[in-house]
């Protein structure tokens, strides 16, 4: 039996308890019902526990009052082996408080770039044993952790005579010392050392150490100094990385498209070049059309199944040589297009899949590797199986459209997998082909954290309403509306992502367990993650289902103005004039030109003098969509634009929620309402205006995050990013902080209203820097655009004389991502292409074609690829010692 007696100095307040809870019996088995109250003498908290039998107990702290827990320690669990027999163990702890530099805990650092060899628990003891257990996250991979002190055992200060502490796991190190050989005080200090240098790299700060061996002198004790801090306050981390969609990549044995593979190269070339991290775009299925239109990354059928796409097929090759030379051939022709043509590359690799599942599934489907695959994601995995047969059996991915399933029934589906022998093959195919999407995907996860590599993925803010989700828990979203962002740089009119809002109260009811569970099935394959659009956690741009436009839609939640409220305001309030389009003679020559009298006469009604408005079979954009969706004439073109305009010429919007409040029209000021309104009554607008948007919600927006995101992101141990772009609330940047979520800083997109770019030497530290994204120009083509900006940036910001050079040739492409490099921000992750422009050999003669999205163009077809392959780019040894030069930070 083992006598354990915990202590901590811990000051309460009054009526708080401080109380222990493990994962043995004793410590009450994790449940904090049954944990241990420990005893108060002033400051000072302690309890004593036997416990029976040898084992690893896992414990922490929390504080109870009133009979609920208000608070728990941060972290992961202590960890202390407990031997069998009479042995007592002093465990002396400090409470852990969550730490400024708590993202070295996220597996980016702790199984990547800081990754080290896990010792295992201490087993068997000196009889006089002082064991130190130190936190200290800072030690990278090609440095180890030492002790050293003023006594001989601890080497007299000499770092030759340091002795080592091992690794334990989540920058927690322990070392075991023999008390009998140590003085009962003496001073010491941890220190983080070079190991091949052998040199001090960072003393840790402040005094030394005062080493108290007193317990331990005693025969048969284990003294634990548990939890000790390693101090470090001006520790700091530069990162750098690329930014490559999947599909993008190029290799010699792509099949027309980037896969997981090819991704094991890309690895390989940010290893090479000194990179720590790669950025990908989404990756889940998004096969719905079977179409081009199905090339769009943020419109997945499913938040957790992999896309069929990526399948490397490389690494699973035909027996039968006839059929796999021949779709090597196939694979071939398409692998040499400049692009993505992404119908015929998933025609392939469906085709190939299937004599794959031929082949292999047979023996795959009884694996035991496959098996605990299937039980494990069986919530996810069966219904999208079923969906995919359900999709292809009745030509269309609207779900409902499917007669008796158009509602989804798990017992339904098992009868018709049961009892359908074509439904039972075809859902075992898709599942099959997860099961190895799954397992080549992992698997380059840990290829590339072998190499020091992390992996960033994507999440999408929106779920596509055709989608799996959709179709099993409808009620979680708000299936007759659509989401998108409100007009920005990215699009003037706003973007329509036709997406279904969240039912947040709905969500909420369950902890958020579709997106904690979302979370976790990427930390399988991520270290890391960006959250698409993370304003829409605090509030989504919600459109009706009647518009096209963004301009139309409004913020949910919101608090949108009462009628008294606006007539307060010094506006006085119109139902008619301004809630319903104004359309006045005086500006429709302006929009339709010539064709202004057909446009009065087959679109519009006069309502009064020079007022008119828009006839019912075109009064809604979605309706004036469809009557010229085949007409691309340029007259129509024209027509069709001007009529969406006269929808949207409103000055406030009504609340969807509350009929009796409205929202003020974002962007109104550029319509020919607002220009309408008299001189004092659009200043009164101005000021609603303002007051709407840019204070009214800070504090209801900021409670709705913290409802929801600390909930998500302490559900997996991923380093978390926030697309954080467009119009930002000012309370974004302060829960962004208080959660240690890194922003996205761009300079050509500042967040000072009132700067042209942004100041890259006073980005926050707790940031990631990029000269693009993927919703922008790529570097070269942006200097091209706008002539005028291009000059300012290459005075201004580059402090060059004269005029700017028409093409961003190699030598200013460098000076900009050197720039960045320099930047004040944690990360600096740069596309390839940006990259590759400081190279004459390697930049693509073609600029145009280096964009990979246009937001402003919902049918934009994502196929943008590499155009140089990555075995080649790993051969460039002057680039590549160039890259790794700069990403040395």
């Amino acid at each position: 039996m083992a006598h354990l007696i915990f202590t901590m100095n811990y000051h309460t307040a009054w009526g708080e308890q401080v109380c222990l809870c493990g994962n043995t019996p004793e410590l009450g088995d994790l449940n904090e019902d049954r944990a241990i109250t420990l005893d108060a003498d002033g400051g000072n908290w302690s309890a004593a526990v036997d416990i029976e039998e040898a084992t690893d107990i896992g414990y922490y702290y929390f504080i109870r009052k009133g009979g609920y827990t208000i608070r728990r320690e941060w972290g992961s669990n202590r960890k202390i082996h407990i031997t069998k027999g009479r042995r007592e163990f002093i465990i002396n702890d400090l409470w852990k408080n969550k730490s400024y530099h708590s993202y070295l805990y996220s597996t980016v650092f702790t199984d990547t770039v800081f990754r080290h060899e896990r010792k295992p628990l201490p087993s068997k003891y000196y009889p006089h044993t002082l064991l130190l257990n130190v936190i200290c996250p800072y030690v990278s991979g090609d440095q180890s952790l030492m002790i050293t002190g003023e006594c001989q055992e601890l080497g007299v200060w000499d770092l030759k005579l340091a002795k080592p502490l091992s690794y334990i796991d989540e920058g927690e190190w322990q070392i075991m010392l023999d008390a009998k050989k140590l003085p009962a005080k003496s001073e010491y200090k941890f220190v983080i050392v070079d190991k091949k240098s052998g040199e001090a790299v960072h003393w840790e700060d402040g005094i030394n150490r005062l080493l108290t061996a007193t317990a331990a002198h005693r025969g048969n004790t284990v003294q634990v100094e548990m939890g000790l801090l390693f101090h470090y306050q001006g520790f700091t981390y530069r990162g750098t990385g690329t930014a490559i969609p999947v599909f993008s990549l190029r290799t010699g044995d792509s099949f027309g498209v980037g896969d997981f593979a090819d991704l094991r190269k890309m690895v390989d070339w940010a290893a090479l070049t000194r990179q720590q991290l790669i950025q990908l775009l989404p990756v889940n299925d998004t096969t719905a059309t079977k179409t081009w239109r199905d090339s769009y990354p943020y419109s997945a059928i499913s938040a957790y199944a992999l896309h069929p796409i990526y399948l490397g097929c490389s690494d699973y090759p035909l027996k039968v040589k006839k059929k796999q030379n021949a779709f090597l051939k196939e694979a071939k022709e398409l692998n040499s297009l400049p692009d993505l043509d992404y119908e015929k590359v998933l025609s392939l690799k469906t085709r190939y899949s299937r004599e794959l599942f031929q082949q292999e599934g047979e023996e795959v489907l009884v694996s035991e590797g496959y098996i605990a695959f299937y039980k494990k994601n069986e919530s996810w995995l069966f219904p999208y199986m079923c969906y995919c047969f359900l999709r292809d059996k009745y030509g269309c991915a609207d779900f409902r459209e499917w007669g008796d399933y158009a509602s989804y029934n798990g017992t339904a589906l098992k009868e018709m997998v049961d009892t359908d022998a074509e439904a039972r093959v075809e859902t075992q195919f898709w599942a099959f082909l997860q099961y190895l999407l799954h397992q080549q995907f992992s698997g380059v996860k840990v290829y590339a954290n072998e190499r020091g590599v992390a992996l960033k993925g994507d999440i999408p803010i929106g779920i596509s309403r055709n989608s799996i989700d959709a179709w099993v828990a409808p009620d979680l979203y708000h299936m007759d509306t659509q989401s998108g962002a409100p007009p920005d740089d990215f699009s003037f009119f706003g973007q329509n992502w036709g997406f279904p809002t969240y039912n947040w109260q709905m969500m909420e009811k369950d902890g958020y367990a579709w997106w904690v569970n979302r979370f976790r099935k990427m930390a399988d394959y991520f270290d890391a993650y960006r959250i698409d659009h993370i304003l829409g956690f605090f509030r989504i741009w919600e459109i009706p289902l009647d518009a096209v436009q963004g301009s139309l839609g409004h913020f949910r939640p919101a608090l949108p103005f009462w009628i008294e409220e606006i007539n307060r305001a010094g506006i006085p309030f119109d139902e008619e004039r301004m809630v319903q389009p104004f359309i006045h003679e005086h500006f429709l020559a302006d929009i339709f030109g010539e064709h202004t009298e057909e446009v009065k006469r087959e679109y519009l009604e006069i309502t009064g003098w020079q007022r008119f408005k828009l006839k019912s079979h075109c009064n809604t954009q979605r309706k004036v969509k469809q009557l010229f969706d085949n007409k691309k004439d340029e007259k129509s073109r024209r027509i069709c634009d001007g009529l969406m305009s006269l929808c949207a010429e409103v000055l406030f919007v009504r609340d969807p929620q509350d009929h009796h409040r409205y929202h003020p029209r974002i962007t109104v000021q550029y319509t020919h309402s607002y220009r309408y309104l008299d001189t004092h009554v659009k200043e009164a607008f101005n000021r609603l205006y303002d007051e709407f948007y840019y204070h009214r919600h800070n504090y209801f927006w900021r409670e709705e995050a913290m409802k929801k995101l600390p909930v998500l992101i302490s559900s997996t141990r991923m380093m978390v990013c926030g697309e954080d772009l467009g119009m930002v609330p000012d309370c974004v940047p302060s829960v962004m902080h208080e959660l240690q979520m890194l922003s996205l800083e761009i300079e050509r997109m500042p967040k000072d209203p009132f700067a042209t770019f942004t100041d890259l030497q006073r980005l926050p530290y707790l940031s990631v820097c990029t000269t693009s994204t993927h919703d922008m120009s790529p570097l070269r083509l942006w200097w091209t655009e706008n002539r005028e900006l291009t000059q300012r940036y290459y005075n201004e910001v580059l402090h060059h004389e004269g005029v700017a050079p028409a093409e961003c040739n190699i030598t200013i492409c460098r000076q900009i991502i050197e720039r960045h490099l320099r930047s004040s921000a944690m990360w600096v992750i740069l596309p390839l292409q940006d990259w590759l422009s400081i190279d004459e050999k390697l930049r693509n003669p073609d600029i145009a074609t280096e964009r990979i999205n246009i937001p402003a163009n919902p049918e934009h077809y994502w196929r943008y690829r590499m155009h140089i392959s990555l075995d080649d780019l790993l051969k460039e040894t002057a680039f590549n010692e160039k890259v790794a030069a700069l990403s040395g930070r």
